[in-house]
């Protein structure tokens, strides 16, 4: 079922996690994993290694999809926007439906009319969509951090929280 089917803005901001998950974290989550599992470590150490590539994974995209309302072509070295021009709602458009629910229609009918895309833009620059994202990111982060902070340290775990300053301040 498409994203932009779904009426219940809470279902459909399950599935666009759910999406992101099987689009993006679920590569970061099982590589953390494969590399645990060839290093011979515990499944104690597998699991936090596995979280930590889920949580950090779906940050990265969460500011992925943020970066597409904030930045430009230039900067990004891709076009913005296109994942409103392929009808695609993400957590920016998501949380700003709560404070304009007529993004509800243009979602449903997935930005296919004339002007839609640019209205969808309009209305998300003024709301905290942008920083919900942000926000929800940042969450994930720290759950990635708490999960690394179980093993011992050393400068590989320092590297990896590292990372996630990276993911939330990158700006491409």
């Amino acid at each position: 079922m498409q994203l932009g089917s779904k009426q219940d803005e809470n279902e459909r901001f399950n599935h666009y996690l759910q999406k992101t998950y099987k689009k993006t974290a679920s590569l970061l989550a099982n590589s953390c994993k494969a590399v645990a599992i060839l290093g011979n470590c515990s499944t104690a150490v597998t699991e936090i290694a596995y979280q930590y590539g889920r949580n950090i994974g779906i940050a990265f995209q969460l500011i992925d999809d943020m970066l597409d309302y904030i930045s430009s072509d230039k900067l990004m070295g891709k076009p913005t926007s296109t994942d409103l021009k392929l009808g695609l709602a993400t957590a920016p458009v998501l949380f700003a439906c709560q404070q304009y629910p007529e993004l509800n229609s243009l979602i449903m009918r997935r930005f296919s009319e004339p002007g839609d895309v640019e209205r969808a833009r309009k209305l998300v620059a003024q709301t905290d969509g942008i920083e919900q994202t942000k926000y929800l990111a940042t969450q994930y982060c720290q759950e990635a951090i708490r999960q690394i902070n179980g093993l011992t340290d050393s400068p590989s775990r320092q590297a990896l929280i590292s990372l996630t300053h990276k993911v939330l301040n990158r700006l491409k």
